[in-house]
């Protein structure tokens, strides 16, 4: 009697210029530790009917999604979870058993706990999973302390926290989203001023002494464009803040680097992509 082998699992990443991709990197290495008989591909895609056409190759379990298909990829999909719905952005998409492809975002559980395990107890109330304020199940209780001593007296009023966030694409939604979740008021900023974002040249003193967070969702200064960064007044940053860029690669760029210079805290994206792809992959080995 022949023996058939065991079915690879086939999963993969949809993006543009992805040759060099954590994600693949990061699930081989997880198969192998699992010994698991599957493979990563990256699905590097010039367009979004190359997305398209790709998606149709049933024998594919899962994909993770980059930019700039973070957006665009939703019409091609046949069902959304509520979160990717909100947010309006997929970066996960699981095959489901009857063949659908239902979208999924683990960006905001990625962001929102790499967050909580740094300033769940100075910042959160010792929240340490998103998931439950996600469920509703958990209600914040918020600690506005920062870590200098001028602000003692602006603390004992329990002032709200917010947050600037750069970049208005698909990540940045996630990051928003994430920040709401947890009680943080948030204000895109873009290049140019809209209804629903202010400018570079609009961010002042005050805007800036007011945010806690400093988030750079744009593109700017990854691998190998290393000197750009967004134009920001850095002299206004101080220990207050906390400079958060989901740049991975380097793992410290120009923008953290020069928030680190005014005392900020920072924080790159490599804990979040790591958050964000177990999610990920829990979503592909769920039984729903």
């Amino acid at each position: 009697m022949e023996i058939k082998p065991a079915q690879m699992d086939k999963y993969g990443l949809f993006g543009k210029n992805i040759g060099y991709s954590f994600s693949r990197n990061y699930f081989r290495a997880k198969f192998t530790a699992l010994e698991r008989n599957a493979t990563y591909e990256n699905f590097d895609c010039a367009t979004i009917q190359e997305v398209q056409n790709k998606l149709k190759d049933a024998t594919v379990s899962g994909y993770n999604v980059t930019i700039p298909y973070k957006e665009a990829i939703i019409p091609l999909l046949d069902t959304l979870d509520k979160h990717s719905a909100a947010i309006g952005a997929v970066n996960t998409i699981k095959r489901m058993p009857n063949g659908e492809l239902k979208g999924f975002n683990t960006d905001f559980i990625g962001f929102g706990n790499s967050l909580l395990e740094q300033y769940g107890e100075t910042l959160f109330g010792g929240a340490d999973d998103i998931s439950a304020f996600a469920k509703g199940d958990t209600e914040l209780v918020s600690n506005t302390e920062k870590k200098s001593a001028h602000k003692e007296e602006q603390n004992a009023l329990a002032l709200p926290i917010n947050a600037l966030i750069m970049g208005t694409g698909g990540a940045s939604k996630a990051v928003v989203y994430a920040f709401e979740l947890l009680g943080v008021s948030c204000q895109y900023i873009s290049r140019k001023r809209t209804k629903t974002t202010i400018s570079y040249e609009d961010l002042t003193e005050e805007i800036i002494g007011n945010a806690t967070f400093i988030v750079n969702c744009t593109p700017l200064g990854t691998y190998p464009e290393v000197e750009l960064h967004p134009d920001i007044p850095y002299d206004f940053l101080n220990i207050t803040h906390i400079a958060y860029d989901l740049i991975y690669n380097p793992p410290e760029t120009t923008f953290l680097a020069k928030a680190k210079a005014q005392d900020a805290d920072v924080l790159n994206g490599l804990r979040m992509l790591e958050l964000q792809a177990q999610a990920a992959w829990d979503i592909w080995n769920s039984t729903s």
